[in-house]
């Protein structure tokens, strides 16, 4: 089983917390592992599958400790994956080097709206670097669409390229309340980014993945009672509204 790079993130936080993190189902025993109630567990599906991506998530300050976040599903299927804290005005040295690695090429995801017109691709394979054989890293901006579009203004992303995506159906999420129909969680941006890099077992294995976490997740929910939370973490809002 490989690493879980969000896993390692949330250990490393949590040495540095002064107090507990508290959200709503803060009582439930939980697996330290996939955070759901030990009764809902989904380690046991945790899928082996080859993938020729990388995935390297930044993320908005206490994003890594909430159960519902679904980067972590990406960096189980995923084995080449990496997280950080997103600082505003600090930046974390492993993340520059990682961005510079000669191994990958990094590309954003997120909306092209909010991106140079020569920045934005509609898929890795437009880029020489990939097609010289190079592993597409997808950088991952997670939190809430407006914690998102701070990160996305980091000055060490401003020169790469900006991947955007096109779903074609709306969000099955469901786990926190969405403000728009079509708004995706991470995992399913996840699935859609590994379709477009033509990763399709990862795509396949995630998307199957998701779908157990969301049905455990949901059952856990209805039995403490849980209501939505008022804001989806998500990668995009309603920006990527199908329309």
């Amino acid at each position: 089983m490989h690493r879980n790079s969000v896993a390692d993130l949330r250990l490393q936080e949590l040495a540095k917390s002064r107090r507990a993190f508290l959200a709503r189902g803060s009582k439930t025993v939980r697996c330290p592992q996939c955070l759901l109630g030990v009764s809902n567990c989904i380690c046991a599906e945790r899928p082996e599958v080859s993938s020729r991506s990388a995935f390297v998530f930044i993320m908005y300050h206490g994003e890594v400790f909430k159960p519902s976040n679904t980067g972590r599903l990406i960096a189980d299927v995923v084995a080449d994956n990496y997280a950080y804290q997103w600082q505003r005005t600090v930046h974390d040295p492993e993340l520059l080097a990682l961005l510079q690695d000669e191994r990958y090429a990094p590309i954003v995801v997120f909306p092209h709206q909010y991106a140079e017109p020569e920045r934005c691709i509609h898929s890795p394979a437009q880029l020489p670097a990939v097609q010289q054989d190079k592993i597409p890293l997808f950088v991952m901006l997670d939190g809430t669409w407006r914690e998102a579009k701070k990160m996305f203004r980091s000055p060490y992303l401003q020169t790469l390229p900006v991947l955007g995506i096109q779903p074609e159906k709306g969000s099955e999420y469901q786990l926190r309340e969405a403000a728009h129909l079509h708004q995706l969680c991470t995992a399913e941006v996840g699935v859609e980014v590994l379709k477009l890099a033509e990763d399709h077992a990862a795509a396949q294995a995630l998307a199957d993945y998701f779908a157990v976490f969301r049905e455990r997740y949901l059952a856990g929910k209805a039995n403490i009672n849980e209501k939505p939370q008022r804001q989806m973490s998500t990668l995009f809002g309603a920006e990527y509204d199908g329309r």
